[in-house]
């Protein structure tokens, strides 16, 4: 586990991928780790894409160039496919295996890609993918928005990043209100699980 990473967050409004960000962030700060973070692009309000960055280790500026991502994070499947050329070669993916079709798909214009083809893409491209149902697992834990914290609980379990499962629990405990921490703290355990399985 290094002291330094790059990651890149991508999903839909609605997610959770802002707030995910912000508690990995606070988590590497309450190690006492150089945190610099960024929103890329966000339109939630209209079930746009949403993305950020989130760099640990000194790094002065927010911006991930293509190709400098040591982690993609995503929480919708073919928005991780969308950023897969952030992704460094031999870089890790954690993704949503569960799609939320955009407008186009539940219109009738489009229709969405194969998820075998597109999980065999991502994974061809990295040096380790993880695909997980977060949706069903947020669900699981009470809630389909608890998802995100099964994402950040399945990253963190990986052993790449310097922050570690124990360390996001104890954030969670520190920032999250009571009335949502256990159901939080339950998803994080599930997509630890998940991860293992």
């Amino acid at each position: 586990m290094g002291m330094t990473a790059r990651i890149f967050f991508t999903g839909v409004g609605g997610q959770g991928t802002l707030t995910a960000t912000i508690l990995l962030a606070q988590a590497a700060m309450r190690k006492g780790l150089a945190v610099t973070a960024g929103e890329v692009h966000g339109m939630a309000q209209r079930g746009g894409v949403v993305e950020s960055t989130l760099l640990i280790g000194g790094y002065a500026s927010p911006r991930i160039a293509p190709g400098e991502a040591d982690v993609l994070l995503g929480f919708e499947p073919l928005e991780t496919l969308r950023a897969l050329p952030y992704l460094r070669p031999g870089g890790l993916v954690v993704s949503n295996s569960e799609p939320i079709p955009p407008i186009g798909v539940t219109m009738g214009r489009e229709s969405y890609p194969d998820l075998a083809e597109l999980t065999a893409q991502v994974t061809g491209c990295a040096g380790a993918a993880h695909f997980l149902p977060c949706l069903s697992l947020g669900a699981k834990a009470g809630a389909v928005q608890s998802g995100n914290l099964a994402l950040l609980g399945a990253l963190c379990a990986t052993g790449e990043l310097p922050i570690s499962v124990a360390d996001l629990k104890a954030t969670a405990r520190a920032r999250l209100s009571p009335k949502i921490l256990d159901m939080n703290l339950a998803a994080i355990d599930l997509g630890v699980a998940a991860l293992a399985a």
